[in-house]
């Protein structure tokens, strides 16, 4: 039998060594479960980084990519496959957007937003081709998307950056419209709510005040909601948390495969510019993540899931605001839905993560002063309950 020794051995021979891995070997997971290959059970709140909105295993997922594997699991987008289009309509049924091309990541369903805005710009703003992005966001790892992701951390080492983007404070509308350069500016590229940035929520009326102004410039309204899509912060998408805002083009992925490789970038009729021969994927809109996706999405949907998140977000605030009582060093806990933040006055997030391993939580550091939850959407309260009460115990020793 191999042992978890055994498998860190491997790891350290032969993967490349680009992360700094906390210890559990985990083998197995069920709902909001995780167990390692010693069999220690632990409840997992970061959901394989928002990806497993419906938890581990769930039976409708696992049921569809098991049929859908003894069926056909890739063809060349030059032939139909039902999967892809089943899930293309839930998300257009449910949303603002008219079209959908799916792709295997977050990181390249925003390449293939920003592409769609240059080519706008190309046709309607005489060649425009620079995007608006903020500080603090975080749009994926390509060469493109680190210019795009405002955070100097994700940029250092590969400078000089792709021409392109400009990177301003969000929340702050006034500094999109001075970086704004008619003639030059297609499209502006925001988080409803900044995941990465440290779980930052925007004034209530900075989307709409964006979008409006994007209009009257006539440059693309672009919303990335990878990690804010699919119910995770109270409604299937982000975007409709936040009344009067419509994107013109949206992006996805993280919880829509519901654990298998998918994202998606999708536009409304007006601004779907993209022809054949413009763009393409080889594994993009595969049969078997789509069936995934079309799965999870149903669920989702049919059982009123995100509902379900912003129920369980508020018990879940309430639970650590308590806590914030408790602990003077807690200076701020914030979120929506299933996304949440608890914000320190002590750079001791990392030691609270590894101190809470042990006792059976997973969780984030997203800042060295800053935790981040997110939870499977049907977590239950009880589960909640036993995570607080860990987090409760480990901040006593972290904190002291």
């Amino acid at each position: 039998m191999t042992s978890s020794a055994d498998y860190k051995d491997l790891e350290s021979k032969y993967y490349m060594q680009v992360v700094n891995r906390m210890p559990p070997v985990l083998v197995r997971g069920e709902g909001t479960r995780v167990f390692d290959s010693d069999g220690k059970s632990y409840l997992d709140f970061t959901a394989g980084w928002a990806v497993l909105n419906l938890g581990h295993n769930h039976p409708a997922v696992t049921e569809a990519i098991r049929d859908q594997a003894g069926k056909i699991m890739q063809m060349s987008n030059l032939f139909y496959t039902t999967p892809q289009l089943s899930l293309a309509k839930i998300i257009v049924d449910n949303s603002a957007v008219d079209r959908v091309f799916f792709c295997n990541s977050g990181a390249e369903a925003n390449e293939g937003a920003c592409k769609v805005a240059r080519k706008w710009g190309k046709i309607n703003l005489n060649g425009a081709y620079e995007i608006i992005t903020a500080l603090d966001s975080f749009h994926g790892r390509t060469q493109a998307m680190m210019a795009a992701t405002g955070q100097p951390a994700y940029q250092e080492n590969w400078k000089p950056l792709m021409p392109g983007f400009v990177n301003v404070p969000y929340n702050d509308v006034q500094a999109i419209k001075d970086a704004y350069v008619e003639g030059k500016t297609c499209a502006v590229l925001l988080e409803p709510v900044q995941g990465e940035g440290g779980v930052n929520i925007p004034s209530e009326n900075y989307l709409k005040d964006v979008m409006d102004f994007c209009h009257e410039k006539n440059i693309l309204f672009m919303l990335d909601e990878v990690q804010t899509g699919m119910g995770r912060i109270g409604t299937l998408f982000g975007y409709q948390q936040f009344p009067g805002v419509e994107p013109d083009v949206m992006t996805l992925a993280k919880a829509l495969g519901a654990g298998t490789p998918l994202g998606a970038f999708t536009t409304k009729e007006f601004c779907s510019v993209l022809k054949p021969g413009d763009h393409g994927s080889t594994f993009g809109g595969n049969a078997l993540t789509t069936a995934a996706g079309s799965a999870a999405a149903k669920v989702i949907v049919d059982e009123n899931i995100p509902e379900l998140a912003e129920d369980t977000g508020v018990y879940f605030q309430g639970k650590l605001l308590a806590l914030a009582e408790k602990y003077e060093f807690i200076t701020e806990v914030r979120g929506m839905g299933l996304l949440i933040a608890v914000e320190m006055s002590k750079p001791i997030s990392g030691a609270t993560v590894a101190a809470a391993l042990p006792e059976g939580l997973l969780m984030n550091a997203v800042r060295p002063n800053m935790l981040r939850f997110m939870p499977p959407l049907n977590v239950t309260r009880a589960e909640i309950d036993e995570a607080v009460e860990i987090l409760d115990r480990v901040l006593a020793q972290t904190g002291a």
